[in-house]
Protein backbone atom coordinates (compact mmCIF):
# COMPACT_ATOMS: atom_id res chain seq x y z
CA UNK A 1 0.00 0.00 0.00
CA UNK A 2 1.12 3.65 -0.60
CA UNK A 3 1.79 5.38 2.43
CA UNK A 4 -0.12 8.58 1.24
CA UNK A 5 -3.21 6.49 1.19
CA UNK A 6 -3.46 5.90 4.58
CA UNK A 7 -6.15 3.33 4.58
CA UNK A 8 -6.70 -0.94 4.20
CA UNK A 9 -8.49 -1.76 0.66
CA UNK A 10 -10.23 -5.38 -0.07
CA UNK A 11 -6.85 -5.32 -2.31
CA UNK A 12 -4.67 -5.00 0.87
CA UNK A 13 -5.98 -8.45 2.36
CA UNK A 14 -4.88 -12.04 1.74
CA UNK A 15 -6.93 -15.23 2.19
CA UNK A 16 -7.22 -16.63 5.66
CA UNK A 17 -5.71 -19.98 5.15
CA UNK A 18 -2.50 -17.71 3.80
CA UNK A 19 -2.96 -15.29 6.44
CA UNK A 20 -2.73 -18.69 8.94
CA UNK A 21 0.27 -19.76 7.49
CA UNK A 22 1.94 -16.27 7.41
CA UNK A 23 0.27 -15.47 11.44
CA UNK A 24 3.09 -15.99 13.39
CA UNK A 25 5.70 -14.19 11.19
CA UNK A 26 3.54 -11.13 11.19
CA UNK A 27 2.63 -10.94 14.28
CA UNK A 28 6.90 -11.27 15.07
CA UNK A 29 7.71 -8.79 12.81
CA UNK A 30 4.62 -5.97 13.97
CA UNK A 31 6.34 -6.60 17.49
CA UNK A 32 9.02 -4.22 17.97
CA UNK A 33 6.75 -1.32 16.80
CA UNK A 34 3.63 -2.18 18.72
CA UNK A 35 5.73 -1.79 21.71
CA UNK A 36 7.14 1.62 20.66
CA UNK A 37 3.74 2.10 20.43
CA UNK A 38 2.61 1.01 24.13
CA UNK A 39 2.67 3.47 26.41
CA UNK A 40 1.70 2.63 30.32
CA UNK A 41 -0.24 5.83 31.87
CA UNK A 42 -0.78 5.17 35.95
CA UNK A 43 -1.62 1.86 37.31
CA UNK A 44 -3.70 0.53 34.62
CA UNK A 45 -4.30 2.25 31.69
CA UNK A 46 -2.28 1.73 28.52
CA UNK A 47 -2.53 3.58 25.06
CA UNK A 48 -1.32 1.55 22.15
CA UNK A 49 -0.56 4.65 19.10
CA UNK A 50 -2.80 2.87 15.99
CA UNK A 51 -1.07 2.70 12.57
CA UNK A 52 -1.79 1.01 9.23
CA UNK A 53 0.26 -2.06 10.01
CA UNK A 54 -1.79 -2.20 13.09
CA UNK A 55 -4.98 -2.33 12.00
CA UNK A 56 -4.54 -4.27 9.05
CA UNK A 57 -2.78 -7.37 11.37
CA UNK A 58 -6.46 -6.72 13.36
CA UNK A 59 -8.66 -6.68 10.14
CA UNK A 60 -6.88 -9.70 9.03
CA UNK A 61 -7.01 -11.09 12.74
CA UNK A 62 -11.08 -10.62 12.80
CA UNK A 63 -11.39 -12.40 9.30
CA UNK A 64 -9.73 -15.54 10.62
CA UNK A 65 -10.83 -15.94 14.04
CA UNK A 66 -14.89 -15.24 12.98
CA UNK A 67 -14.75 -16.73 9.42
CA UNK A 68 -17.40 -14.14 8.17
CA UNK A 69 -15.61 -14.14 4.66
CA UNK A 70 -15.86 -11.65 1.51
CA UNK A 71 -19.58 -10.69 3.19
CA UNK A 72 -17.62 -9.36 6.57
CA UNK A 73 -14.86 -7.67 4.93
CA UNK A 74 -16.80 -4.14 4.81
CA UNK A 75 -17.63 -4.22 8.66
CA UNK A 76 -14.29 -4.79 9.06
CA UNK A 77 -12.77 -2.05 7.22
CA UNK A 78 -15.82 0.41 8.32
CA UNK A 79 -14.28 -0.20 11.92
CA UNK A 80 -11.03 -0.35 11.51
CA UNK A 81 -10.32 2.38 8.52
CA UNK A 82 -10.99 5.49 10.87
CA UNK A 83 -8.65 4.46 13.50
CA UNK A 84 -5.62 5.10 10.89
CA UNK A 85 -3.47 8.04 11.59
CA UNK A 86 -4.15 10.44 8.54
CA UNK A 87 -1.30 12.99 8.47
CA UNK A 88 -2.23 15.65 11.11
CA UNK A 89 -3.20 13.03 14.08
CA UNK A 90 -2.03 10.14 16.36
CA UNK A 91 -4.83 7.90 17.25
CA UNK A 92 -4.87 5.73 20.12
CA UNK A 93 -6.57 2.95 21.71
CA UNK A 94 -6.92 3.55 25.69
CA UNK A 95 -7.44 0.20 27.96
CA UNK A 96 -7.75 0.34 31.44
CA UNK A 97 -6.33 -3.01 32.52
CA UNK A 98 -7.93 -5.21 35.43
CA UNK A 99 -7.80 -8.65 35.48
CA UNK A 100 -9.92 -8.90 38.73
CA UNK A 101 -13.77 -8.22 37.81
CA UNK A 102 -14.97 -6.46 41.10
CA UNK A 103 -11.81 -4.38 41.30
CA UNK A 104 -12.44 -3.42 37.61
CA UNK A 105 -16.27 -3.17 37.83
CA UNK A 106 -15.38 -0.37 40.83
CA UNK A 107 -12.19 1.35 39.08
CA UNK A 108 -14.56 1.81 35.36
CA UNK A 109 -17.79 3.29 38.40
CA UNK A 110 -15.32 5.94 39.16
CA UNK A 111 -13.94 6.84 36.56
CA UNK A 112 -17.36 8.32 33.95
CA UNK A 113 -15.95 10.87 31.48
CA UNK A 114 -12.77 10.20 31.35
CA UNK A 115 -12.36 9.62 27.40
CA UNK A 116 -13.09 13.37 27.57
CA UNK A 117 -10.10 13.98 30.11
CA UNK A 118 -6.82 12.74 28.18
CA UNK A 119 -4.50 14.89 26.51
CA UNK A 120 -0.50 15.14 24.47
CA UNK A 121 1.51 17.88 26.10
CA UNK A 122 4.18 19.44 24.14
CA UNK A 123 6.69 21.24 26.55
CA UNK A 124 5.19 23.17 29.35
CA UNK A 125 2.15 24.15 28.58
CA UNK A 126 0.94 23.17 24.99
CA UNK A 127 -1.82 20.85 24.52
CA UNK A 128 -3.57 18.67 21.54
CA UNK A 129 -6.31 17.09 23.34
CA UNK A 130 -7.93 13.60 22.64
CA UNK A 131 -11.34 13.45 20.65
CA UNK A 132 -12.90 10.52 21.18
CA UNK A 133 -14.07 8.67 18.13
CA UNK A 134 -17.88 8.93 17.29
CA UNK A 135 -19.81 5.78 15.98
CA UNK A 136 -22.55 3.59 16.85
CA UNK A 137 -20.68 0.82 17.98
CA UNK A 138 -18.72 3.34 20.27
CA UNK A 139 -18.86 2.12 23.39
CA UNK A 140 -18.37 5.64 26.18
CA UNK A 141 -19.54 6.62 29.21
CA UNK A 142 -23.04 4.67 30.47
CA UNK A 143 -25.76 6.77 32.28
CA UNK A 144 -25.16 5.03 35.29
CA UNK A 145 -21.59 6.67 35.44
CA UNK A 146 -19.59 3.74 34.28
CA UNK A 147 -17.02 4.50 31.63
CA UNK A 148 -15.99 1.87 29.17
CA UNK A 149 -12.62 -0.39 29.24
CA UNK A 150 -11.75 0.58 26.08
CA UNK A 151 -11.73 3.87 24.12
CA UNK A 152 -10.58 5.40 20.94
CA UNK A 153 -8.71 8.71 20.67
CA UNK A 154 -8.05 11.23 17.88
CA UNK A 155 -5.19 13.37 18.85
CA UNK A 156 -4.98 16.37 16.21
CA UNK A 157 -1.84 18.02 15.36
CA UNK A 158 -0.97 21.46 14.03
CA UNK A 159 2.02 22.14 11.74
CA UNK A 160 4.06 23.83 15.19
CA UNK A 161 3.28 20.36 16.54
CA UNK A 162 4.46 18.22 14.43
CA UNK A 163 7.51 20.06 14.49
CA UNK A 164 7.61 20.08 18.09
CA UNK A 165 7.05 16.25 17.92
CA UNK A 166 10.35 15.93 16.11
CA UNK A 167 12.34 17.97 18.57
CA UNK A 168 14.03 16.19 20.47
CA UNK A 169 14.75 18.83 23.23
CA UNK A 170 11.17 19.15 24.02
CA UNK A 171 9.29 16.92 26.14
CA UNK A 172 6.24 15.17 25.65
CA UNK A 173 3.84 13.42 27.21
CA UNK A 174 0.80 11.35 27.40
CA UNK A 175 -1.38 12.84 30.38
CA UNK A 176 -4.79 12.22 31.68
CA UNK A 177 -6.53 14.92 34.36
CA UNK A 178 -9.83 12.82 35.51
CA UNK A 179 -10.28 13.78 39.28
CA UNK A 180 -9.91 10.07 39.96
CA UNK A 181 -6.74 9.04 37.21
CA UNK A 182 -4.61 12.18 37.02
CA UNK A 183 -1.59 10.77 34.96
CA UNK A 184 1.39 11.38 32.88
CA UNK A 185 3.60 9.73 31.06
CA UNK A 186 6.43 11.04 29.26
CA UNK A 187 7.29 9.54 25.38
CA UNK A 188 10.60 7.98 25.29
CA UNK A 189 12.96 8.85 21.82
CA UNK A 190 12.37 5.91 20.56
CA UNK A 191 8.49 5.93 20.66
CA UNK A 192 8.68 9.42 19.23
CA UNK A 193 11.01 7.99 16.34
CA UNK A 194 8.42 5.01 15.48
CA UNK A 195 5.26 7.23 15.91
CA UNK A 196 6.16 10.30 13.70
CA UNK A 197 5.82 8.04 10.68
CA UNK A 198 2.43 8.68 11.08
CA UNK A 199 2.74 12.56 10.69
CA UNK A 200 3.66 14.05 7.36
Amino acid sequence: MPHSDRHITPADLIPDAEYARQRSMRRAALLPAKRLRRISLGPFCTAIFESYETMLFQVQEMLLTEKGGAEQVPDELAAYNPLIPQGSELVATIMFEIDEPVRRAAALARLGGVEDCFFLQFGADVRAPGVPEEGDNVERTREDGKTSSIHFLRFSLNEAMKAVFRDPSVTITLGCDHEHYAHMAMLSPASRAELAGDLT
